[in-house]
């Protein structure tokens, strides 16, 4: 009777719940992802990691390299530099971009899709085209070079003012978001309390948008910080980290200094992406349940002082874009200024000619569709995999991993890691393929962001339905998941495709004779002295990514009247 009476007394014993058929597919695809994550985004920085341990026989010698390089003065000094250009050019950056996004979003103004577009133009370039039109406004031979009193154009200040225009749409985007959500009774209770248009401003708006504002800032910063391009073009004998890591490995073919100039370069892009993840997690919810969305009242002075502004630096982004498209056309600068295509024949400056904008286009395309199949395919397989919480976090945070590395820094880790005689996978190296799979890894983190945020919106009970009526998991991914998100796939695809065709730094080090890109050309072309044809290939990649642009959006467009009509009541 004890017996029975302990038995009833204890707890049941726990049942172990079976995995189905399914279950083990999405965890061995999760895991299957997760090599592919690893394979090109983790064991390159290892490899890089390694080989700033190492001297030039492949031997241990501890911190040596790191202490060499801090020993150098005109080493380590590339450090400061890289800090002063990064916070002066976010400190301007920032509030221009802030003053340009509350006119879109909290004045009347007209024509606010007009300036929202023109404010994008420079996501559609790569970032040495604004370095390039500077040098023909403000350089030694530039048409407006007495505007500065005697500055050079060549060094911290040309690389500031390239910077601001490169990074001015990026800081826009946050902020525009940031404003876009606010609640209109905080606004009506500091009013019916009296207090001042400055006073609501400095107590409600700076307050909600402050996020945005922080976050808007590490993008900026480590925009600048980790750049390439302009530095190289524009920066003369201003010498920051991304140009020392060139100079290290492509003109001494010091790989072992490089990648300690590299680890160096990754330290404060990576403590800017945890400092930004760190506030935002923070952040809190703008609008509640109750909240009244803020609808902007018109102020004929204050709409048209918006407008002015808006307008004033609409104008100076177009008009760095039109100097370059002009000094393309150019005969010979400054000398005869008769209009002429003779630029456009690449061939005669390049021995690539125009096959390097086509390997642009291939490798793009490839991205784009490689990329964004990749890319939604593991989202999907983190969000919905059920159970398997560890491995799933471990996934994510790789997935995470690519937003926090430059590009040179993952560049320079495909070196040591795809052309290391061991490695099985190095067939790769040198062909179109370690070009394309480089920038899908480059590129991951922001796309799959939006594609998590796209699956986020359907209902968990798709999937349980469809297991309740034994449909495949592949199945309901297919059939619901890929249509209802198709918007945020073909987002994706855009992204891929614009930042494969713009994209210089991470690839700067692993193409080949035979895959050399447009973006690679533009920095030869300049290095040899031929700039006007140098804008040329700049122009190319500007008119292919906005012709790309305005297909996908009438394409989606006309795709999501067909397939999104389910949204519409």
């Amino acid at each position: 009777m004890a017996t029975l009476l302990a038995g009833a007394s204890s707890e049941p014993p726990r049942v172990r719940k079976v995995l189905g058929r399914d279950d083990w597919i999405a965890r061995v695809a999760l895991a299957a992802f997760a090599v592919w994550l690893i394979v090109t985004v983790a064991l390159p920085l290892w490899a890089l990691l390694s080989k700033s341990f190492q001297n030039q026989d492949g031997v241990f010698i501890g911190l040596a390299n790191y202490a060499a390089y801090f020993s150098n003065p005109a080493l380590s000094y590339s450090i400061n530099n890289s800090f002063y250009v990064a916070f002066l050019s976010t400190a301007i950056t920032v509030p221009l971009a802030f003053i340009y996004a509350y006119g879109l979003t909290r004045s009347c103004m007209r024509a606010k899709g007009m300036f929202r577009a023109l404010a994008l133009i420079p996501i559609l370039a790569p970032s040495l085209l604004s370095a390039i039109s500077f040098i023909y406004l403000f350089g030694n031979q530039g048409l407006l070079k007495s505007l500065l009193f005697g500055q050079s154009i060549y060094g911290p200040l040309g690389i500031v003012i390239a910077e601001v225009f490169y990074c001015f749409p990026h800081a826009l985007m946050i902020l525009v978001t940031a404003l876009a959500t606010a609640d209109a009774r905080l606004y009506e209770a500091a009013e019916s309390l009296g207090a001042s248009r400055w006073r609501i401003f400095f107590t409600v708006t700076l307050p909600g948008a402050k996020y945005g504002v922080i976050s808007a800032s590490f993008v900026v910063f480590t925009l600048v910080i980790t750049d390439f391009g302009i530095p190289k073009v524009i920066g003369g004998r201003f010498n920051v980290l991304a140009t020392d890591i060139y100079k290290q490995v492509i003109g001494q073919q010091n790989f072992e200094m490089g990648a300690v100039v590299g680890m160096v370069l990754l330290t404060p892009a990576a403590l800017a992406f945890l400092a930004d993840r760190l506030i935002q997690r923070r952040q809190v919810a703008q609008l509640s349940a109750r909240a009244v969305p803020l609808e902007p009242k018109p102020k004929a002075s204050f709409d048209w002082l918006m407008f002015a502004f808006c307008a004033v630096v609409a104008s100076l982004i177009v008009g760095v874009l039109a100097v370059a498209a002009w000094a393309s056309l150019i005969q010979f600068w400054p000398y005869n200024l008769s209009l002429t295509l003779v630029n456009y024949d690449f061939a005669r400056t390049d021995s690539a000619g125009w096959s390097s904008y086509w390997n642009s286009i291939v490798m793009a395309a490839w991205t784009a569709v490689v990329g964004t199949a990749i890319i939604f395919t593991g989202a999907y397989l983190i969000e919905k995999t059920k159970g398997f919480a560890v491995g799933r976090g471990v996934v994510q945070f790789l997935a995470m991993l690519p937003l926090a590395v430059p590009g040179l820094v993952l560049g320079l880790g495909y070196i040591f890691f795809f052309n290391h005689p061991a490695n099985p996978l190095g067939f790769i190296y040198a062909t179109m393929g370690i070009l394309v799979v480089n920038t899908v890894a480059h590129f991951y983190t922001v796309s799959h962001l939006t594609a998590t945020t796209a699956l986020k919106q359907l209902d968990p009970e798709f999937e349980a339905v469809s297991a309740s009526l034994k449909v495949p998991f592949y199945r309901t991914f297919w059939k619901v998941s890929v249509p209802v998100c198709l918007p945020a796939i073909f987002d994706i695809s855009i992204y891929m495709f614009v930042n494969a065709m713009t994209t210089v730094s991470a690839v700067i080090f692993i193409y080949s004779t035979d895959t050399k890109l447009a973006s690679i050309a533009v920095v030869s072309m300049e290095d040899s002295g031929t700039i006007a044809a140098a804008a040329a290939m700049a122009m190319m990649i500007v008119y292919t990514s906005a012709a790309v642009r305005l297909t996908h959006a009438l394409v989606t467009r006309g795709l999501q009247r067909r397939t999104q009509a389910w949204r519409k009541r």
